[in-house]
């Protein structure tokens, strides 16, 4: 899965979001500084003013600031030196270039030197205040995300941790009690909550985190490869094993193996796991001599266990050897106080990752976030975010360009309304290719997975996929 998922202690941000928005002025003409002090002061924003850059960079090196409105045509060092001391000095702290003289090279320069917005006078106060919002809320939403991973950072070993919220600080504290133990632990959640983020997290804080951490889908192989994996086989053990190999079990031999979707194995090859974890000892397939092992294993499931071992599906022994600590992850529904935090951690990083400046959602499109349901959890929650990065021309993402089931748009009206002329057929086309692709976001791409929800033959969706030229992301691990 998507890393980011862990959360931290509260009012580790001192300031908080409520608190009032500090901005400085860097401008050498007076009237522009008054103006510009006037509007910003009727909107909340506590305003500080320079008349050229160097006495801007003192203001700055005195006292924190939430941004910079800065002239590109200064005395002395123009705005783009400028910029580029503040850059060094404050990497995050967000710049938006004011200037009369807005040719196409200066814009590129002041992008490429990390201003995030550029802005040409006479300016439109409506969207100049727009640009200003989105700006600051991007930029205490990412200090937020790196006071709170500094301070996890200084008490635990939790790479790329992101929220806040009661019911995951709840998990944090037990993760942290039991990671230092031997204890098996299996982790309960919906799909897609981050359940092999927290097993790394209890891997990384126990000591066994210089040894190796192995993770296995086992709902991904079918019985005979997936025993072969685990625990290895003799040459000639099968048709194909024309050598001996070793199983996953001796690769994580003095760390930690993750079982993920443990849920979906086999009767079988569950009875070989209770005897791993009563005996520490298993056996090649096809041969004779047991191995021991000293394994910590960490099991994940998003179906109920309780209900499996009820139906005669999962063996009740193996239920118990695992359920020695139980983690039950939330959904994201059930925390959503953490969608903002986890939404700026991502796009961060896809807009670093496309080699894109830094984007901000506006405040519709946050609030759209924030109330919508999530059923495909934190996953789906970054494929949205990752849509919009890849989609949006400028700095801001707006609702827009959310998903439809997001938003709640109509297919079919939204089609007419940019083609009135479309023909029947290729309305219904349309509205099939966009529901199964949002089945497929919610699905992380998993065509198996979205075939089952479709409650149709996974070859069907195939063919509809290739007719309606649909294009296969790659998955996210889970």
């Amino acid at each position: 899965m998507s890393e980011g998922i862990l959360t931290a202690p509260p009012n580790l941000n001192s300031a908080g979001p409520e608190a009032v928005a500090r901005i400085l002025i860097i401008d050498d003409e007076a009237a522009i500084r008054e103006s510009l002090e006037t509007l910003l002061s009727l909107e909340g924003y506590a305003v500080e003013s320079a008349e050229n850059g160097e006495v801007g960079l003192e203001r700055i090196a005195e006292q924190p600031f939430d941004l910079v409105l800065l002239d590109l045509a200064l005395p002395g060092r123009n705005g783009i030196e400028i910029l580029g001391t503040i850059r060094e000095r404050h990497a995050s702290l967000p710049v938006i270039m004011i200037t009369a003289y807005g040719t196409v090279g200066n814009v590129v320069d002041a992008i490429r030197g990390g201003a995030q917005n550029f802005v040409q006078k006479p300016w439109d106060n409506e969207k100049l205040l727009a640009d200003i919002r989105a700006a600051v809320a991007r930029y205490r939403a990412e200090e937020e995300n790196v006071q709170l991973k500094r301070a996890l950072r200084q008490r635990y070993n939790f790479p790329n941790i992101v929220g806040k919220s009661e019911p995951m600080l709840r998990i944090f504290d037990l993760v942290a009690q039991v990671a230092p133990t031997r204890s098996t632990v299996l982790i309960q959640g919906e799909s897609g909550t981050g359940k092999e983020l927290i097993a790394k997290a209890l891997h990384a804080n126990s000591p066994r985190r210089d040894k190796p951490f192995v993770p296995v889908n086992t709902g991904a192989m079918p019985t005979d490869l997936l025993e072969s994996t685990l625990f290895g086989h003799v040459k000639g053990a099968f048709t194909s094993a024309i050598a001996a190999k070793k199983g996953l079990f001796e690769v994580a031999n003095g760390g930690t193996l993750f079982l993920d979707e443990i849920g979906t194995m086999g009767m079988d090859t569950q009875a070989k796991i209770l005897r791993v974890l009563q005996d520490r000892r298993f056996m090649h397939l096809g041969g004779v001599q047991e191995i021991q092992v000293d394994v910590r294993i960490i099991a994940a499931t998003n179906v109920d266990l309780r209900q499996a071992v009820r139906e005669g599906k999962f063996r009740e022994d193996l239920f118990y050897r695992l359920n020695v600590i139980a983690i039950e992850l939330p959904p994201l529904r059930g925390r959503r106080e953490d969608i903002p935090l986890l939404a700026t951690h991502f796009l961060r990083r896809f807009s670093e990752e496309n080699g894109l400046p830094p984007r901000a959602f506006t405040p519709d499109a946050m609030r759209v976030l924030v109330d919508y349901e999530w059923p495909g959890n934190v996953r789906e929650l970054e494929n949205v975010v990752e849509r919009g990065v890849v989609l949006s021309s400028g700095t801001t993402i707006g609702a827009d360009l959310l998903p439809a089931h997001l938003t709640g748009a109509s297919y079919s009206t939204s089609l007419l309304e940019h083609s009135p002329d479309a023909s029947l057929f290729d309305i219904m086309e349309d509205i099939e290719r966009r529901i199964i692709v949002d089945k497929l976001e919610r699905c992380n791409w998993n065509q198996t997975e979205a075939a089952e929800a479709f409650r149709i033959p996974l070859s069907t969706l195939n063919q509809k996929i290739k007719r309606l030229n649909i294009e296969i992301r790659k998955r996210v691990k889970d």
